[in-house]
């Protein structure tokens, strides 16, 4: 292959806390890490690097998440793309997968998620920091209710749980084991080594 693998955009030496060098090793093995905070940064960086390998070639990604979640829309983005490319792509949690990443973690089929033994897992309803005049604090109030709605919605699909259930579970946070990640239907297995992975 004589592509040039792209990390990112800019003339950063650094993207997302590795060497550029570094990142593009990671392309190369076509894997894309989702590291701390989800936000529109990292959403455009993991679109980029998604994007890009899909045009390079339809071999299997492997996307891997270790994060606390971040905003609700950014984490929309990838989990869309996820489904957009033609890529198959596998997700390997580590460390925790909590809030819109989990979100994310369900965008592919149950099959195709993985985590690290000592993994934790979170859902929850989302949460805005409503303010300014009352018309405007009502709106965004409606806005957070359709928004866990369709939350909600998607989990119940992508793990086999009831709505109610879920939409009862994430009324509050709501942490799990890998085991009980496992039985909920949010994680397909749990792996010790990157051979285990299969896409």
């Amino acid at each position: 292959m004589n592509d040039k693998i792209i990390t990112n955009h800019g003339d950063d030496e650094m993207t997302s806390g590795l060497p550029n060098a570094m990142l593009t090793k990671f392309m190369e093995a076509r894997t894309v890490m989702i590291f701390g905070g989800v936000d529109q940064k990292l959403a455009e960086r993991v679109s980029i690097q998604l994007l890009y390998l899909d045009q390079i070639s339809h071999d299997p990604i492997k996307l891997m998440i270790n994060s606390p979640g971040g905003h609700v829309e950014s984490g929309d983005t990838i989990h869309d793309l996820i489904n957009y490319i033609e890529s198959p792509v596998a997700v390997v949690g580590t460390g925790w997968v909590a809030s819109i990443a989990t979100h994310i973690f369900l965008g592919v089929d149950k099959k195709h998620r993985f985590c690290m033994p000592n993994t934790r897992f979170l859902i929850h309803q989302p949460s805005g920091g409503a303010g300014g005049k009352a018309s405007d604090i009502a709106i965004q109030a409606e806005e957070i209710v359709k928004m866990r709605t369709r939350i909600a919605e998607k989990i119940a699909k992508a793990t086999g749980q009831k709505l109610d259930r879920v939409l009862k579970d994430i009324d509050r946070d709501y942490w799990m084991s890998t085991e009980e990640a496992k039985e909920y239907g949010i994680l397909g297995t749990v792996i010790n080594s990157a051979s285990e992975v299969k896409i």
